[in-house]
């Protein structure tokens, strides 16, 4: 904006300063809008890796289990308790990868966060602003 050699109005003053507000305001909801779809893009795309994922590797897991059961067959224990041990490791694997899968998914919650951190800068630069301009009023009326 360029410095103008005439003095300019309150009126004009406060008008500049309401469509440069809104101006602010359409560009931080556009980045919010934008890193939202960024977010949720993320998203998607890593819970479709997952699926396709999981659909792959639980025919591969049934067969590896199976194998597991029979070596230890083979090697002289019990078919009830191979089958328990096998089963048992399994379901506690299963178990941590959940939970540290959902941890995953905690953490990539889609919220605007740059968004919200520019949006706390610009208030912070408003009331500077506000503050310096207050105190030059204060000054002028003394």
């Amino acid at each position: 904006m360029a410095v103008s050699d005439h003095p300019r109005s309150i009126p004009d003053i406060f008008t500049n300063v309401v469509n440069q507000f809104t101006i602010l305001v359409r560009k931080e909801a556009q980045l919010a809008s934008t890193e939202m779809s960024e977010k949720i893009t993320d998203l998607a795309i890593g819970i479709g890796l997952l699926l396709g994922g999981s659909v792959l590797l639980i025919p591969a897991l049934v067969i590896l289990l199976q194998a597991a059961v029979t070596a230890l067959v083979d090697a002289k224990v019990a078919m009830v308790w191979a089958t328990l041990i096998v089963g048992g490791t399994a379901l506690a694997l299963g178990v941590i990868l959940l939970a540290i899968g959902a941890l995953r998914l905690k953490a990539a919650r889609p919220v605007p966060s740059r968004t919200i951190e520019q949006l706390q800068h610009d208030a912070e630069m408003v009331a500077k602003h506000q503050l310096r301009n207050g105190h030059g009023t204060a000054e002028r009326a003394a």
